[in-house]
């Protein structure tokens, strides 16, 4: 018989709400309380992520940001400034000594990785892990992830791209260089994709979140269970919405 895991589809949330789910389902999962989760998101309205040791205010452009509606928050996870539109978040959060992930960093993020282009695959789309945190196809990006580990439990999030509006993403994102704004975006353009460009159509939010579901369960060999928030979860999340991720000083604390 094969274990079985949870599976939270949440569907769309503001940024402030979709990170506190995250750190809740962390918090019960570090505590033993909650099988090992798979989540599926999306983000409305549109946001920008910046990562933990970022500065808001150097990455992100908050004037575009209000007058284009675009919520902005901080992950508890590294990496760079991400534009969260056109996409599925999936997240995973699992003890780091369960037997199905590795204890080394980087072999974790391709075991995970792994899922992820399994569903790509079921969708039609074949592609390839490129370390530490990228998956493309057809040398472009289409996936980018980040993984944290805290109280001896791995959380790793990622986005898969649906279509993608590089020139929207770029009004809302600092350039450091306002001369080479163009060729910037140009290069973006070249070197990112989405599943609408790659297929030519295009997808549901809810059949790629089936067909993500399939991959995870083909790569780490599980049943995925759909279940909702605990109510310890939902009191946890919206605890960590309003004292964390929708504040000021967790925001612009760089």
């Amino acid at each position: 018989m094969k274990e079985q895991w949870r599976l939270l589809n949440t569907n769309f949330n503001t940024a402030f709400t979709n990170m506190a789910v995250d750190k809740a389902v962390l918090v019960t999962s570090s505590e033993g309380k909650v099988l090992p989760t798979v989540r599926f998101y999306g983000w409305k309205p549109s946001a920008i992520s910046i990562g933990y040791f970022q500065s808001l205010e150097e990455e992100v452009d908050l004037n575009t940001c209000r007058k284009l509606g675009v919520d902005y928050v901080r992950r508890i996870t590294g990496g760079g400034a991400v534009f969260h539109e056109e996409e599925l978040t999936y997240s995973i959060i699992i003890s780091e000594t369960h037997s199905q992930i590795p204890k080394n960093i980087l072999e974790s993020y391709g075991r995970i990785c792994g899922a992820v282009m399994k569903g790509l695959d079921n969708l039609g789309i074949e592609s390839e892990y490129v370390p530490i945190n990228d998956i493309i196809t057809g040398g472009k990006k289409i996936s980018g992830n980040a993984q944290t580990r805290k109280a001896k439990t791995v959380l790793q999030h990622g986005t898969v791209l649906t279509d993608v509006d590089v020139d929207k993403m770029f009004s809302v994102l600092k350039v450091p260089n306002e001369k080479i704004k163009d060729k910037l975006i140009a290069d973006v353009k070249q070197r990112v994709t989405s599943i609408k460009h790659v297929l030519g159509k295009e997808i549901r939010f809810a059949d790629v979140a089936e067909a993500m579901k399939i991959g995870f369960e083909e790569e780490f060999e599980i049943e995925l269970i759909e279940e909702p928030l605990s109510e310890e979860e939902k009191e946890l999340s919206r605890k960590f919405e309003k004292e964390c991720f929708s504040s000021m000083d967790w925001n612009h604390r760089r």
